[in-house]
């Protein structure tokens, strides 16, 4: 009975670890097919293939000699304000400008408990109005799997408190102190603030 006990004790052990890793690589593939579904170009494209192939999803391959489309860049916008506002088009862009481009005072912004993008609020040291956090916050949910709800909570922070665990995936970043905004995606302003 105690090697019965010892074996079942056991189990149960592993089985929640693999459960809790298996969740979050659900978490990490749902974030990848996302940003596929909003790809719109093949530079796009072969950052999410170069970004799999690195995690091991897929083979490294290519033939000699073909060129590789250059880097997508992220989207840039311009606020009402005059600040600029990054956003990033897959997971490997949302690391990119979380923890290098961004400087400890920017704004982050991501949806709350969803799929998307990182979007950036670059400050200068200046404080950015309400009015720029809240085209910030439409952005950030039109960039999402949310695109299509009515009220998206969308969080916010300053960069300094967005942190990268150690050994996570591509996109993926813990934060603290935030404040959560609540908006209505809108494809219109998207555009009218694209540089």
């Amino acid at each position: 009975y105690f090697k019965e006990y010892k074996k079942t004790y056991t189990a149960e052990q592993v089985l929640g670890e693999q459960i809790a890793a298996g969740e979050k690589e659900l978490v990490y593939l749902d974030s990848v097919f996302d940003a596929l579904s909003r790809a719109e170009s093949t530079a796009e494209l072969q950052d999410i293939r170069e970004e799999l192939a690195a995690g091991g999803y897929l083979k490294r391959g290519g033939a000699k000699g073909k060129s590789l489309p250059a880097r997508s860049k992220p989207m840039r916008f311009l606020s009402s304000d005059g600040f600029s506002i990054l956003v990033g088009r897959n997971n490997r862009q949302n690391d990119e400008l979380t923890l290098r481009v961004a400087a400890k005072n920017d704004i982050w912004l991501h949806v709350k408990n969803i799929p998307g993008s990182h979007v950036i609020v670059l400050t200068e040291g200046a404080v950015p109005p309400d009015r720029t956090l809240e085209e910030a916050a439409i952005l950030a949910a039109y960039y999402s799997k949310a695109r299509q709800s009515a009220s998206v909570p969308v969080d916010y922070a300053p960069v300094r408190k967005v942190k990268k665990p150690a050994g996570a995936k591509p996109g993926m970043v813990i934060y603290e102190g935030n404040r959560t905004a609540y908006v209505q995606p809108d494809g219109e302003l998207a555009k009218k603030l694209a540089e």
